[in-house]
C-alpha cells in the first residue's frame, strides 16, 4: 500500500463539494431508505440460483472496468470534519464534485432481478485493487482503506486497512450495503449500470476507526453514500 500515491482532499473543498452530493444522494434514494431492507441479501428463505436458472443479465469478466462511484452524504462529512480528519484518495481514486470513484480492476456478476425466485438477486464479486480512501487526524494518523471487494450475494465490502503505513487488517469487513434502494439494472452504451445501494460504515469498521482515532463518534452503520456501480459488458 506505500507504493500508493495519497491525494490529499482539503476539508473546504470537501464540504463545498458534499453539498452537491448530498442532492445527489436525496434524488438517488428512496425517502425510507434509512430503513430499507436489503432485497439482494441472502435470507432464511433464500433460493439458490439452480441449473434452470438463468440470469437476465451475466458478466463473467469485469476486468474491462469501469468503477464504482460513491456521492457522500452530508451526515458523513459532518461526522468525519467533526472529528477534525481530513479525507483523501489512495492510487487509482479519484473525488469529484463529491462523489468517489474507485476502478474496478476484475470480477464477475450474474443479475437475476428483483422479480426473479433467486436470491440474493446479485451474485459474484467486484474488484477494486490499487485504489481506495484515506483519513487523515491533526496528530498524522493515517488510516487507508483500500482495495475494495464488493460480495453483493453478502452486501458487504471488503478491504484492506493500513494505519500509518503498517497493514492492521486484510479483506476486513469494511462497509455494509442496503439494496432497498436498488434500481432495476441500466445499459448505458455497453455497459451495465447498478444504482441506489446506500453504503453504511460495518460494526468492524466502526470499532477500529474509532479505536485508531481514540473517539466514539463513528457509529456503526453510519450512511457514507450512495453507491452506482458501472461495469463494462465487451
Amino acid at each position: 500500500m506505500n507504493a500508493f500515491t495519497r491525494k490529499r482532499i482539503t476539508k473546504a473543498a470537501f464540504g463545498i463539494a458534499a453539498s452537491g452530493a448530498l442532492i445527489f444522494s436525496l434524488a438517488a434514494c428512496s425517502s425510507n431508505s434509512g430503513t430499507a431492507t436489503d432485497t439482494s441479501s441472502t435470507s432464511s428463505s433464500s433460493a439458490e440460483p439452480s441449473a434452470a436458472s438463468t440470469p437476465a443479465a451475466s458478466i463473467a469478466d469485469l476486468s474491462n472496468g469501469v468503477d464504482t462511484q460513491v456521492a457522500v452524504d452530508q451526515s458523513f462529512v459532518d461526522a468525519i470534519t467533526s472529528l477534525g480528519l481530513t479525507p483523501g484518495v489512495v492510487g487509482t481514486a479519484t473525488f469529484t464534485d463529491g462523489t468517489f470513484s474507485f476502478p474496478i480492476t476484475g470480477g464477475n456478476v450474474d443479475y437475476y432481478g428483483p422479480d426473479s425466485d433467486v436470491r440474493p438477486y446479485v451474485q459474484g464479486e467486484i474488484d477494486h485493487d490499487g485504489s481506495g480512501l484515506s483519513l487523515t487526524s491533526a496528530d498524522g494518523t493515517v488510516v487507508e482503506l483500500t482495495d475494495f471487494r464488493i460480495d453483493p450475494g453478502e452486501s458487504k465490502l471488503y478491504g484492506t486497512v493500513t494505519a500509518n503505513g503498517a497493514v492492521a487488517a486484510e479483506d476486513a469487513y469494511l462497509f455494509n450495503l442496503w439494496g432497498g434502494t436498488l434500481k432495476p439494472i441500466q445499459m448505458e452504451g455497453s455497459n451495465a449500470v447498478l444504482e441506489g445501494t446506500t453504503v453504511h460504515i460495518s460494526p468492524d469498521a466502526a470499532a477500529l476507526l474509532n479505536q485508531t482515532f481514540k473517539t466514539d463518534a463513528v457509529q456503526d452503520e453510519m450512511l457514507v453514500g450512495v453507491a452506482k456501480i458501472t461495469a463494462a459488458t465487451e
